[in-house]
């Protein structure tokens, strides 16, 4: 197994992001940077762009994939197992539990940037997905990442980006829960980053790793529609 890539060194989240604009999210020099005297405060839409960037880079420290080790496994391993494995993909579909993929173009260079960072930290990947679904107007936002390829221990990768999270997005509560027809260990906690409550859900399999962040909306609230946002994102064979 090769030894983890290491993971970007996007900033924690907490500091001011800079007047105006949306950040870049693959520039960690414009997040923390301290107060200023300048123009006034960007419109309030622009505000929670700049937070949902902070805690974008937040994931980045704990998926990509929290440096998923992703290899060939032993030869000890089960054939069939290992034939699914390499078949399972992920991708971001035009919908996600009914909510359009998001239009905004701060959000979708985010997205890309997310997707960016995950090709260059995961090695030995088959496929990868980020995206943003839902208005965040209305306080319905959900961000996806994942990726796929070989895993050769799913739970341990679990348990790391569960243990990143708890640092990254101040996610308590982490408990299991079903992880639907697709197999695998998921689980499902409470965070908050910026001020913003989030419902985050985590799956694992030998076949790929991901996340579902909703954004404003408790773990229970995500709960309910995790097995089917995961069955959209997943694909095995």
């Amino acid at each position: 197994m090769s030894q983890p890539p290491t993971s970007p060194h996007a900033p924690q989240p907490g500091g001011d992001a800079p007047q105006g604009g949306y950040p870049p999210p693959q520039q960690p020099d414009a997040v923390g940077a301290p107060p200023y005297a300048g123009p006034p405060a960007p419109p309030a839409k622009k505000r929670s762009v700049v937070k949902i960037v902070l805690i974008v880079l937040a994931v980045l420290l704990v998926l990509c994939l929290g440096g998923a080790a992703i290899a060939a496994f032993a030869l000890k391993d089960d054939v069939k197992e290992v034939v699914d494995a390499a078949n399972t993909t992920v991708s971001a579909p035009a919908t996600l539990a009914g909510r359009p993929q998001a239009t905004d173009p701060g959000l979708k260079a985010v997205a890309d940037g997310l997707v960016t960072e995950m090709k260059k930290s995961v090695q030995n990947e088959t496929s990868t997905a980020g995206a943003f679904y839902g208005d965040p107007a209305k306080q319905d936002l959900l961000m996806i990442a994942a990726a796929s390829g070989v895993m050769v221990d799913p739970k341990k990768e679990l348990d790391d980006a569960v243990t990143g999270l708890a640092t990254q997005l101040n996610v308590t509560n982490m408990s299991a829960v079903d992880a639907g027809p697709l197999g695998g260990d998921a689980k499902c906690g409470d965070g908050k980053s910026e001020g913003v409550p989030l419902g985050v859900c985590l799956w694992a399999d030998k076949g790929s790793l991901g996340m579902i962040v909703q954004y404003y909306k408790s773990a229970a609230e995500l709960k309910s529609e995790f097995v089917t946002m995961r069955g959209q994102i997943e694909q095995k064979g």
